[in-house]
């Protein structure tokens, strides 16, 4: 095969995986940008931006990305009044992804997120047996997600913030604060590792209760 061919059978490569996929990310960002003239949106380069990629921020909030940051495909971020969105550098989105924040989300460096996580500062009132249920509002509590924190696929955090280097197992509903180094699963999640350094562990995994033995 001669080089001319190789380079023309290369063709589709380079645009489908390497200059394509760069250029539609600029694309989306200029288009992100120019779309919130009201609230603040900035990514600190290099950011990729795959397709799918949704923020509805319709009025004075923040969003802002860190460096070497990657949003790989459908990811969604709701931000409402003057909510703040703020994520580190080098994080990982994988699919999927929903964050949804009326008031603070915060996430570190290095962190990790697997397919169809969601993050949710708010949570649903619900006791007011007078009124419809979408009605009720909301409770607030800010989430700040530490540096180097792994949440595994089909994750729910409500509420919680994560300590430095968190493990989420896959699935798990998230409700309470994690402290660092701790691995949580289930629904609710609880504790079921302690992996840090010795001197600073953790009490004792929380214990299932009877029925679920």
């Amino acid at each position: 095969m001669t080089h001319a061919l190789r380079v023309l059978r290369n063709i589709p490569w380079r645009i489908g995986y390497g200059r394509g996929p760069r250029i539609m990310s600029r694309l989306r960002k200029w288009w992100i940008v120019l779309r919130h003239p009201i609230g603040t949106v900035h990514f600190e380069e290099p950011v990729y931006i795959g397709p799918g990629f949704s923020l509805h921020m319709p009025g004075e909030g923040t969003f802002i990305a860190g460096p070497a940051t990657e949003f790989r495909r459908n990811f969604r971020a709701e931000i409402y009044g003057k909510g703040r969105i703020v994520i580190g550098s080098h994080v990982v989105f994988t699919y999927d992804a929903v964050i949804q924040c009326g008031t603070s989300v915060e996430i570190g460096d290095r962190c990790q997120f697997g397919q169809a996580t969601m993050i949710v500062d708010g949570d649903h009132r619900y006791g007011d047996l007078e009124r419809p249920f979408l009605s009720q509002g909301y409770d607030y509590r800010p989430v700040r997600i530490a540096d180097d924190v792994t949440v595994m696929s089909k994750c729910t955090i409500i509420g919680a913030s994560l300590a430095t280097r968190a493990i989420i197992a896959a699935g798990a509903v998230v409700r309470k604060d994690v402290p660092p180094f701790t691995v949580v699963g289930g629904v609710p999640a609880r504790a079921l590792k302690y992996y840090g350094p010795p001197d600073g562990a953790n009490p004792e995994p929380e214990r299932a209760p009877e029925a679920e033995r």
